[in-house]
């Protein structure tokens, strides 16, 4: 088995610690400013907060990802998530917190991750060559998944617990030691231009791709509607489960541990996403990974009981984590490398972007019609994307990768 690299692994380690400040900050916040309001709307606008910049800064992201070195990028977008919340911390410190300076941590926080995620994900083919992506992403998954949201959630509910200032700082920590990994990547990673463009015709050019890509346009379809659903139900899940009036009744530390089931899964897929794709074929795998992923907000409509919902999450998780490798991978061998950075910013826009219209429109269903409403319309719509997988066959996959090499021959 061909070894990874020491540099793959340096970045593995930035972006485990990265994402395990991340899983702790989003699930943290949402648990903070409980404490200032138990407004749906407010707590769903944080959501909101974190998730708006993927619309608003995606496709500039993308564009500076594919003109500046990918390395440095990642190195500023972490300077800057780790110095907003440092200076929050010391504002809470001194009695000036509130709800509207978490809103700034969010979207301040969430700006910088269009930047970090998408040279993060753009890099991996420079460091480890197209034939070992499917392992590099399965590992990079594995990280990211079990620290945001299996290591992260828990923690989170801990440190919420043990004040304000100890669950805002603890982020900040981590950010600092993600920087000192990366700063351990030596070499560049900055991909050759020929010519000078505006940034507004490299955002334009990225976004046709995309749009003309049939494959990969059918993907962010897909994406985009399930997180548009999962973004509406996971905004306003906090007031569902936590507290003595909530339908579940959880204390914080259990709604961590209820999240980090999905992760738990997402962990366990991240291993057997290489394996299923390689036994069952690229689209098979694609099918029934999108199948188990499916009933993750649905459970909620039905039961409140957690031991129910864990399992649902667990198997979702898995079958979340498998489908994302599978389609990342993909999207990876079917983009030039010079268009790799917008790419992935344009998918993100509909795919990511969705989530922050998803938060919103889960605190206005969950204003205007309760909270059962949410997850009751919002758990249809991962079904209603199957048709999806008439246009991803493994046909249309085949034409798609022989385009691909022959732009990359001539």
């Amino acid at each position: 088995m061909t070894a990874l690299g020491g540099v793959y692994w340096r970045l593995w380690t930035a972006a485990g610690l990265s994402s395990l400040a991340d899983g702790i900050l989003k699930v943290g916040l949402p648990l903070v400013a409980v404490g200032y309001t138990r407004s749906p709307a407010l707590i769903a606008g944080l959501a909101l907060a974190f998730t708006l910049p993927w619309l608003l800064f995606a496709l500039p992201a993308g564009a500076l990802v594919d003109r500046l070195d990918r390395r440095r990028a990642m190195l500023a977008a972490n300077v800057v998530r780790g110095g907003l919340l440092a200076g929050v911390t010391l504002l809470t410190v001194f009695g000036g917190g509130s709800i509207w300076a978490l809103y700034v941590v969010a979207l301040g926080v969430g700006s910088a991750e269009t930047v970090y995620d998408t040279a993060a994900q753009s890099i991996v083919p420079q460091v480890v060559g197209r034939e070992l992506l499917a392992r590099a992403n399965g590992r990079m998954y594995a990280a990211e998944q079990t620290a945001n949201e299996f290591a992260g959630p828990p923690l989170a509910g801990v440190l919420a617990a043990a004040g304000v200032v100890v669950a805002l700082a603890v982020p900040v920590a981590l950010w600092a030691v993600a920087l000192a990994a990366l700063l351990l990547v030596r070499g560049s990673y900055r991909i050759p231009r020929a010519g000078h463009t505006t940034l507004r015709a490299d955002m334009a050019e990225g976004l046709r791709f995309l749009w003309r890509h049939k494959v990969l346009r059918t993907f962010s379809i897909m994406v985009g509607t399930f997180n548009f659903a999962t973004g509406a139900a996971f905004a306003v899940l906090v007031l569902h489960a936590v507290g003595p009036g909530s339908a579940m009744g959880l204390s914080a530390p259990a709604f961590g541990l209820l999240m980090a089931t999905i992760a738990a899964g997402s962990l366990a897929g991240s291993f057997l996403a290489e394996p299923i794709e390689r036994r069952l074929g690229r689209i098979r795998a694609l099918r029934v990974s999108w199948l188990a992923s499916s009933p993750t907000i649905g459970v909620l409509a039905v039961t409140a009981n957690p031991y129910a919902v864990g399992t649902v999450f667990f198997v979702s998780g898995a079958g979340i984590l498998v489908a994302s490798v599978v389609m990342v991978t993909l999207r990876q061998r079917l983009t030039p490398d010079r268009l790799l950075g917008r790419l992935n910013s344009s998918h993100r826009l509909v795919a990511w972007g969705t989530r922050s219209l998803g938060a919103l429109a889960g605190g206005a269903i969950a204003q205007a019609f309760g909270l059962p409403a949410v997850f009751v319309v919002m758990g249809v719509l991962p079904f209603a994307v199957l048709p999806g997988f008439l246009v991803i066959t493994e046909d249309a996959l085949a034409a798609a990768e022989r385009d691909q090499s022959g732009c990359v021959s001539t």
